[in-house]
């Protein structure tokens, strides 16, 4: 497995026996907490675990959870997908590290929003928190992705008349785009980090009645990520400097490893 690793080597066994353990610890508490919350009137409910102050082992959970989900990441991104850019430097392992965790997320929502749908539809019991918690998720699965896509280069581009230009052009218009990316992230930082602070320190929350802290977290994140991928930016031109130009066509938008796998499938159903 080492001969596969990206960057872990000898700590990729370790990593995955830490994500294993404490995904089982999580999942052991969580069961603990359901339980407790069936049988005894002293339980811990989604209203409690955003409020664990006081609640060890809630506390003890969230801690098992996050680690869990560190540890899934860190492995996670230790192989490199079939059609995926392979991170080069510190700061395109930063991004695809965190792009795992926002494809962890993406699942965690559908695991909300099932858990809804089978409360309401099922048992005629909805949820306060369902709702608030997939908008909560999501908000961080949109902001990680687009790190990750400024890392895999996959933003929207129109090469058209790029591919006309001359070397020196092209590289021009790259540290253009790369400037605009700087020049935004400057003024959303400068005009916003005053009132990302403000919701920070005060915690503020949604207004609702699960009440999620979501605008005083979302927003300092915010600005914490736009500057991630703004640092991302700038280390694509540096990397992708002195490499030799390319040359797009339509065909380069074809996933020939979808096909294949899609193909297979149709042939073992057959």
């Amino acid at each position: 497995m080492q001969g596969n690793s990206l960057f872990l080597g000898r700590l990729r066994g370790p990593i995955k026996s830490a994500m294993i353990l404490f995904i089982g610890l999580t999942l052991v508490l969580y069961a603990y907490l359901v339980g407790q919350r069936i049988l005894s009137e002293e339980s811990y409910g989604m209203f409690e675990m955003i409020r664990p102050a006081g609640r060890p082992l809630v506390q003890v959970m969230l801690a098992s959870l996050s680690a869990a989900l560190i540890f899934a990441s860190l492995f996670l991104s230790d192989t490199k997908g079939a059609i995926e850019t392979p991170p080069d430097g510190f700061f395109d392992l930063v991004s695809v590290i965190l792009g795992r965790l926002a494809m962890i997320m993406t699942a965690f929502i559908v695991l909300v929003m099932f858990y809804e749908v089978v409360s309401r539809y099922v048992f005629s019991r909805p949820t306060l928190w369902a709702n608030e918690l997939s908008l909560w998720i999501a908000c961080f699965v949109f902001l990680l992705a687009g790190l990750y896509a400024m890392q895999q280069r996959s933003h929207i581009r129109i090469y058209i008349i790029y591919d006309m230009m001359p070397w020196w052009a092209q590289k021009a218009s790259d540290m253009i785009s790369v400037l605009l990316i700087v020049g935004f992230t400057f003024a959303l930082v400068w005009g916003g980090y005053t009132d990302a602070e403000n919701r920070f320190m005060r915690m503020e929350t949604f207004g609702t009645a699960w009440d999620p802290p979501i605008p005083g977290i979302v927003k300092p994140a915010l600005l914490i990520i736009i500057v991630l991928v703004c640092i991302q930016a700038v280390s694509n031109l540096i990397a992708d400097w002195n490499k030799v130009p390319e040359s797009h066509t339509p065909a380069d938008e074809i996933d020939e490893v979808e096909i294949e796998n899609i193909r297979r499938t149709l042939e073992d159903k057959n």
